[in-house]
C-alpha cells in the first residue's frame, strides 16, 4: 500500500470510505471536492493495488479554528498559520501498518515547507491515543467550537519547530 496525490476521479471511493469509517459524521460529497479543489497537495489515498484503503485531506488553516464539520471552507486563508488534517482515515484492513504515520510525515513536510510551526487536528471516535502516539497533544491554548463534531472531541496539535 502507498500513499498518492487524490484525483477527483477518487472522490467516490473517498465518499464510501468515509461513510463506512465515520458513519456517525456524515460529510457531503462536496466537501470532499472542495479540499481537493483547495489544496490538492494535501489530499491522498493509499492504494492497495489499485483500491482505495484510505484518505487524507489536509489544507492550511488558522491555528485554533477548525472548520465545522461537513462545511464548505470557501478559500485558504491567506493568514493560514497551521497544516490542518481534516481527515486521516483507514479501512480496517490497512491500519496497523505505518499508513497513518506515513501520512502524517508527509502532511508534516508539507506545512515545514510552507514554514508552517504546527500540525493541527479533531480527534473524534476515541482516536486521541492515536494522535498522542503520533506527537500530538490536547492544545490547551486554544478552547474551539467542536459541536460540529458532537460527543467528545479534542482539538490537538504537534508543533513542528520551536517558533510557534
Amino acid at each position: 500500500m502507498t500513499w498518492r496525490p487524490m484525483r477527483a476521479a477518487d472522490l467516490a471511493a473517498v465518499s464510501r470510505a468515509a461513510a463506512a469509517i465515520h458513519p456517525g459524521y456524515p460529510e457531503a460529497d462536496a466537501v470532499f471536492a472542495e479540499r481537493l479543489a483547495l489544496c490538492p497537495e494535501g489530499c491522498a489515498v493509499l492504494d492497495d493495488g489499485g483500491a482505495l484503503a484510505g484518505y487524507a485531506l489536509t489544507h492550511p488553516w488558522r491555528y485554533g479554528a477548525p472548520p465545522k464539520l461537513d462545511t464548505l471552507l470557501g478559500a485558504i486563508p491567506a493568514d493560514a498559520d497551521t497544516w490542518y488534517l481534516h481527515d486521516v482515515a483507514l479501512l480496517p484492513h490497512a491500519r496497523g501498518r505505518g499508513a497513518a504515520g506515513a501520512a502524517v510525515e508527509r502532511v508534516a513536510a508539507l506545512a515545514g515547507a510552507r514554514g508552517l510551526a504546527t500540525l493541527s487536528l479533531v480527534a473524534v471516535n476515541d482516536s486521541r491515543p492515536v494522535w498522542e502516539a503520533r506527537g500530538f497533544r490536547v492544545a490547551a491554548d486554544a478552547a474551539p467550537d467542536l459541536s460540529s463534531y458532537g460527543g467528545v472531541a479534542w482539538f490537538m496539535c504537534r508543533i513542528l519547530r520551536d517558533t510557534f
